[in-house]
């Protein structure tokens, strides 16, 4: 019954019913309205910031989207999709049946999501975070440069890992930013000129450089399966040397099955994101480190942005339609100092929710 209303009330609104209209009418669309805005601003905003998954990261995200919420004086909305690319579009289409003035997401699947990101655009404001969609109609891209961040951590490993097999462990390869994170990662690693536009096949097995990729491994935010491909690989490469997670989750359960299989200081983490287990890790000194993005940076300037839109303010989105925020490497000598800031942004976002 739900779905039947859900269907009702797009066709009411138009959603879905006819062909998009191209990209760029779409985004001038939206400055046209955002102009507008500037004659008669929304006296208060609701804005919505929607994730690609469940995972810690993604909590703290929350916490800077309800904390700029407290600050600015607007109403935020955070949803979590937990099933997937069909979950994250009932949500989406949910939200524009609501009437939410502006969308900040992290699209799952960018190229499949083509029609509902427009459909959000057409309706909506839509702009994007964590992983980018550079060919739907957004405003403009919240985030790090995910194949730069790629090579950071490449080169991390580097650095403690002089060679040997190597796994790769990754949520899903459909996100613009997975891709160009996992092939940044390999670039660093090997030691190559860095090249955004270069692609390794993920089932190909190779050797270079001194280090064998044994292969990448995906689970589609199933953290049970997750587990089980960690568990799997050291099972069937005894002598693996190196592994990656480059989901905060898949570096958090790596931490989980070398603690639980004694392999502290045998199989080397390059992590990625700021789980506590793996922080802890780095501090203990098994974990290589980690590079982290700014998630509660993600949340805080989407919400930031997106009610500046609807006052008729668009002087944050640069010519590039980029908003930076670059990622950096925690290893041992910052873990501490690192996690106690992180602490405090949650404990702020939390007390901000509790009064909202």
């Amino acid at each position: 019954m739900k779905k039947l209303i859900s269907l009702v009330a797009l066709a009411s609104l138009g959603l879905g019913l006819v062909a998009a209209a191209p990209a760029g009418d779409l985004v001038q669309a939206q400055k046209d309205r955002i102009a507008a805005y500037k004659a008669k601003p929304k006296a208060k905003s609701h804005v919505a910031f929607v994730s690609n998954g469940v995972a810690d990261f993604w909590t703290i995200a929350k916490a800077g989207a309800i904390a700029a919420g407290k600050e600015l004086g607007c109403d935020v909305t955070v949803e979590f999709p937990g099933g997937g690319l069909g979950d994250q579009k009932r949500m989406l289409e949910d939200l524009l049946i609501k009437g939410i003035d502006g969308i900040s997401v992290s699209p799952i699947d960018p190229t499949n999501q083509a029609e509902v990101l427009a459909m959000v655009a057409e309706k909506s404001l839509l702009i994007t975070n964590d992983s980018d969609a550079p060919n739907a109609p957004r405003l403009c891209y919240i985030g790090m440069d995910n194949y730069d961040a790629g090579l950071m951590c490449g080169k991390l490993a580097r650095e403690g890992c002089k060679g040997g097999k190597v796994a790769i462990f990754i949520g899903r390869l459909e996100q613009d930013n997975a891709k160009r994170r996992r092939q940044g990662f390999i670039d660093g690693l090997l030691g190559r000129t860095p090249d955004p536009t270069r692609y390794d096949e993920p089932s190909k097995v190779f050797t270079e450089a001194g280090y064998t990729i044994v292969g990448t491994w995906t689970d589609s935010f199933d953290r049970a399966k997750a587990k089980a491909n960690i568990e799997d690989v050291m099972i069937k490469h005894p002598d693996l040397a190196l592994m990656t997670g480059l989901f905060e989750y898949n570096s958090t359960l790596a931490v989980e099955v070398i603690r639980q299989t004694g392999k502290e200081g045998k199989v080397q983490l390059a992590a990625f994101d700021e789980g506590a287990d793996v922080i802890a890790g780095i501090k203990e000194g098994f974990v290589l480190g980690t590079v982290v993005q700014d998630p509660y940076g993600y949340g805080f300037e989407s919400v930031k942005v997106l009610n500046a839109f609807t006052k008729g303010d668009m002087s944050m989105v640069p010519a590039s339609g980029v908003i930076n925020i670059p990622a950096r490497v925690i290893r041992k000598d910052n873990a501490e100092s690192f996690w106690k800031d992180l602490k405090a942004k949650l404990k702020a976002g939390k007390e901000a929710g509790a009064k909202k």
